[in-house]
């Protein structure tokens, strides 16, 4: 039977993931920390993301592993979490490339996570994989060591990729989206800051696919940026939610009120603030086409089937 590892696949991602190539008869394997959680598409495997354990008995002949390990970046840039947030990538993506090479017959493919967040803030020009646009602020320093570590694992026998990914919208109970419509529920859905600041996000339904995509392209290796080919700045976006959820106004919010709110609710206001605008050029150039490619039809599909339910 066709094989799946989701390295730290105990989230959102790993749950859309998992329900998803499970339906495509692949057994689905997740590496966590909490072994003993159930899924009805996927098998738990207890590992800490660190050393090496029976855990790595599963990377056999696997056709993929994909590694999504990385602590959330959604709280305070304190040394504490500055530390975990860098730790948790770079550690395990060293132990998988490291459980990699043990293998007498070694996964055909090697997915890692990235993070579209490895490009500059950037008003104007459109950032795609071939750009030079890479800065040195904690998120970008955080994703440039977690690519380096994964270049660096020397896995011949292993094709490999990167997957730099925007926001994914979905309806699972912590997603970005689900933190959105709550505020537009309550009246607070306008812009953030000036507005002006680009959103670049993907539908679940298109993440999974694109991965499924690059699985299937035995050609293909590198580094993919996995974001739907249309960013949008945020007041456009807030105001297409307001729209799909029949919301006729909503409050904005200055920047001083997003740093003081971020304080209390203790995360960083660059996760609303920073103007990322990334684009797919390589899955379009390789003829990846999107289903929700643009966010008005993503949203009317994401809230009708979560009201329908």
């Amino acid at each position: 039977m066709r094989k799946i590892i989701l390295a730290g696949g105990s989230g959102f991602l790993g749950n859309v993931l998992a329900k998803h190539f499970h339906q495509q008869l692949y057994d689905i394997v997740i590496l966590s920390r909490s072994p003993q959680l159930y899924s009805p598409y996927a098998r738990f495997t207890g590992w800490n993301g660190k050393t090496s354990d029976t855990w790595e008995e599963e990377f056999e002949d696997a056709d993929a592993v994909i590694n999504l390990t990385g602590r959330s970046v959604n709280c305070r840039y304190n040394e504490k979490n500055k530390k975990e947030i860098l730790e948790s990538r770079v550690n395990s993506t060293h132990i998988v490339g490291e459980a990699i090479r043990q293998c007498k017959n070694p996964p055909r493919l090697w997915i890692n996570a990235g993070s579209a967040t490895i490009y500059r803030h950037s008003m104007i020009d459109d950032r795609a994989e071939d750009s030079k646009e890479i800065g040195d602020d904690f998120s970008m320093s955080v994703c440039k060591a977690w690519e380096r570590t994964f270049w660096e694992m020397d896995t011949p026998g292993t094709r490999k990729m990167v997957m730099r990914t925007s926001l994914v919208l979905g309806n699972y109970k912590n997603s970005v989206l689900t933190v959105l419509k709550r505020l537009t529920r309550f009246g607070l859905g306008g812009r953030m800051g000036s507005g002006e600041q680009f959103f670049s996000w993907i539908h679940e339904y298109d993440y999974v696919r694109a991965i499924e995509f690059l699985l299937q392209r035995d050609d293909l290796s590198g580094t993919f940026n996995l974001t739907a080919p249309v960013p949008l700045p945020n007041k456009d976006f807030m105001k297409l939610l307001r729209k799909e959820m029949k919301m006729p106004a909503g409050m904005g919010a200055a920047k001083w009120m997003l740093k003081l709110g971020a304080m209390v609710i203790g995360t960083e206001p660059e996760l609303i603030l920073k103007s990322r605008k990334v684009v797919p050029k390589r899955l379009l150039e390789e003829g990846f086409v999107f289903q929700f490619p643009d966010v008005a039809s993503a949203l009317h599909d994401l809230i009708q089937r979560n009201s329908n339910h």
